[in-house]
């Protein structure tokens, strides 16, 4: 099979790049690694013709090859590095048409580095909207390559860039041998002598970046020193001079390719619907209340929505482990399948409404432009704090999920700034704990709505424990920064994208791509661990199983046989190698109200946090003491009955004390090893560790004693 040829997506943050991406790809695409290097790798199959196809690949949005984080580093090693395997055969720039001199300087420096590149103009119409009017053709001209009109958020003008992209596959544009601000022939001869390179914008590229590219060893960044000495060439003034020389070059092309109809007929700057609608998203004090109401929402609607398919899924999974248990005989096998993988399966299926509703919200807020806007009213809240204003970038994608959210750090220059993002990012509530949450709120927060009827209390306390974990990270990072002695001041400095209308074929594909996600990530972790509690739920050491049913038989000679049945599958429990590990861990976690049981679960979802719904499910399923073979494991934690006091197990203060626990405990094996990857020292998630478990573990024990 011949090698598709490759072409690299390349922009500016908010230029549209993603969406093009997605438009052109649609389901086409994968998720993986850029090669040694723990980042997210979109790729997709764009099929120009009926037998012609192209892999398309979406890198980081970038402002300039001229790297200040660790995103665009990752494209200039890409870019910079013709052997490097992601090495494009063409570019796509997409540029904001409503910023234009800004995104072609980009654009110059991709064509300058010799690589086939199309223009792809986006948002034509918002720059219209503004009064300014681009001859594209004019521009194909000056800059001597295919341009392309798109929207590409409507997925308008895909055929002509289609056109554009074929034709410049065939001709393989070249860009000119001219650099934007010469330097000594000597230098770029003593670079070709060393290193091979002759094309004179990439030996520069080389010599002042050279520290940053993967490509070269220690010996040949210390060869790329002695030639800055020998030819004193001075990296830093050199990019200034460059830029502002082609700044100076890009303005007398705009000048000529576009028309400024405010000017021409002297009118006033159009104030357009995002000027008029940011007076109040970005007001200081009144976006902040927005920004908490649409929060609060939010959850409200996660909460009361997604019960409905909920309930239906639980009894569902309920209703067919009954009608399994009455067709099939009794052994091992079958309580294998019921209590074991059903059970499992049930523990994932029964949360995929939330976390479908809960990336329903997070899509529209970041298709709309509102997520740029939030990140921007909290940086002033978050430099306080110790966290560079990038930090807002993480700590919001750490609703969804730590992993991507701790490796979007990468962004922050600071390492310290980045460091003390990295260690409370895991503090904010991410989907993983909504199982969790879901179950202990429905057991211990009454269902009933206040207020004037309009807010349901089980959704008020969803709110409230995603505000704590919010609160919680940002007095961690004070902590933080005063244990780091952390002096320079953070800057966050980011463009707003205009407010636009949800692109709902986009939001569909996020949301299959995270249900995908937790059903087979999280999905298999689950269902594994159900299987492996089962068996050590329903085997003991020695014949300690064996005599069970008759002891509790001679100790309870009036029960039902109903009665009976689960005192005797309680009492295997207990007796079980999970029982027996289970009472061992008691001691400790008995002052924060928990029993054996509910060790079991603490320990297994370490793995992962919603391991610890199908836990319970699992043990519930096989000791629990309820008539109704029907009940679902809500009900069958609300019968669980606390033999010391002879009330209900779940009360407040145990409720309450395992949600803080969750809220505040790390047991995510993924996100301490992510730490690892990022931090590149297991010291860090071994301090993330420590310190996120002694908070839940105090934060747990506080509330239960005060509670109870």
């Amino acid at each position: 099979m011949s090698k598709l040829p490759k072409i690299a997506l390349i922009g500016n943050p908010n230029a549209g790049k993603s969406s093009l991406f997605n438009s052109l790809t649609g389901l086409n695409q994968k998720t993986g690694n850029f090669p040694g290097v723990t980042m997210d790798k979109h790729t997709g199959i764009w099929e120009l013709e009926p037998n012609s196809k192209v892999e398309v690949l979406d890198l980081p949005g970038i402002y300039s090859i001229y790297p200040k984080s660790i995103d665009e580093e990752l494209v200039i090693n890409i870019l910079g590095n013709p052997a490097h395997p992601d090495y494009p055969d063409m570019a796509i720039v997409v540029a904001d048409a409503s910023n234009l001199k800004r995104n072609l300087l980009l654009f110059s420096q991709v064509r300058d580095l010799g690589i086939p590149t199309v223009l792809a103009l986006n948002m034509v119409d918002v720059a219209e909207s503004q009064g300014y009017v681009i001859n594209s053709i004019k521009l194909a001209r000056e800059l001597s390559i295919e341009v392309a009109e798109i929207n590409a958020k409507k997925g308008i003008g895909v055929n002509g860039l289609r056109l554009a992209v074929e034709k410049t596959l065939k001709n393989r544009y070249a860009s000119n041998d001219a650099l934007p601000l010469p330097v000594g022939e000597d230098l770029l001869a003593d670079i070709t002598a060393q290193f091979g390179e002759a094309d004179p914008y990439r030996s520069l590229l080389w010599l002042m970046e050279h520290d940053r590219m993967k490509m070269f060893s220690d010996e040949q960044r210390m060869g790329f020193d002695r030639l800055q000495e020998k030819h004193r060439f001075d990296a830093k003034s050199y990019k200034t001079s460059e830029t502002v020389k082609r700044y100076e070059a890009l303005s007398e092309i705009v000048e000529r390719c576009v028309i400024n109809l405010n000017r021409q007929w002297d009118a006033p700057p159009v104030k357009t619907m995002t000027d008029r609608l940011d007076k109040f998203f970005l007001h200081p004090v009144g976006g902040y209340l927005i920004f908490l109401g649409i929060l609060f929402l939010m959850f409200q609607a996660v909460f009361t929505w997604a019960s409905y398919p909920m309930d239906a899924i639980d009894g569902g999974v309920a209703q067919l482990n009954d009608y399994l248990k009455g067709i099939l005989p009794p052994s091992a096998l079958t309580g294998l399948l019921t209590d074991g993988l059903i059970a499992g399966i049930g523990g994932v299926l029964i949360f995929v409404p939330q976390i479908a509703f809960l990336f329903f919200f997070i899509s529209m807020l970041e298709e709309t432009g509102y997520m740029s806007r939030v990140m921007f009213i909290m940086d002033k809240l978050m430099r306080r704090f110790g966290l560079n204003g990038k930090s807002v970038v993480p700590l919001m994608s750490g609703v969804a999920c730590a992993v991507p959210a701790i490796m979007s750090t990468r962004s922050i220059g600071s390492w310290k700034d980045r460091l003390i993002t990295i260690m409370v990012t895991p503090l904010m509530s991410c989907s993983a704990r909504l199982p969790i949450y879901t179950v202990l709120i429905a057991l211990v927060v009454p269902e009933k709505s206040t207020l004037f009827g309009m807010f349901n209390l089980q959704g008020l306390a969803l709110f409230g424990l995603y505000l704590l974990g919010f609160f919680m990270a940002i007095l961690s990072a004070w902590v933080m920064k005063q244990l780091l002695q952390v002096k320079e001041k953070s800057y966050f400095i980011m463009e707003l994208p205009t407010y636009k209308g949800p692109r709902f074929k986009h939001m569909a594909l996020s949301i299959y791509n995270s249900v995908q996600a937790f059903v087979f990530e999280a999905g298999k972790i689950i269902v594994a661990i159900s299987i492996v509690l089962w068996v050590l739920a329903s085997y003991g050491p020695g014949d300690s199983l064996a005599s069970v049913e008759q002891t509790v038989r001679q100790a309870n000679p009036t029960l039902s046989e109903t009665a009976l049945a689960n005192k005797v599958a309680a009492e295997k429990l207990e007796q079980s190698y999970a029982g027996h590990f289970g009472h061992f861990i008691e001691p400790v976690i008995k002052p924060l109200g928990y029993d054996w049981k509910i060790g079991i679960a603490l320990i297994t979802s370490f793995a992962a946090r919603e391991v610890f719904v199908g836990t319970m499910s699992t043990i519930y399923s096989l000791g629990g003491e309820v008539d109704d073979e029907n009940a679902t494991i809500k009900n069958r934690m609300r019968a669980e009955i606390n033999p010391e006091t002879g009330k209900p197990l779940y009360d407040a203060a145990l409720g309450f004390s395992l949600l803080i626990f969750y809220a505040f405990a790390m047991q995510c094996m993924s996100t301490l090893a992510t730490t690892y990857r990022e931090t590149k020292s297991w010291k860090y998630p071994t301090i993330q560790f420590l310190y996120m478990t002694a908070l839940a573990y105090l934060s747990a024990f506080v509330v239960y004693q005060v509670l109870s």
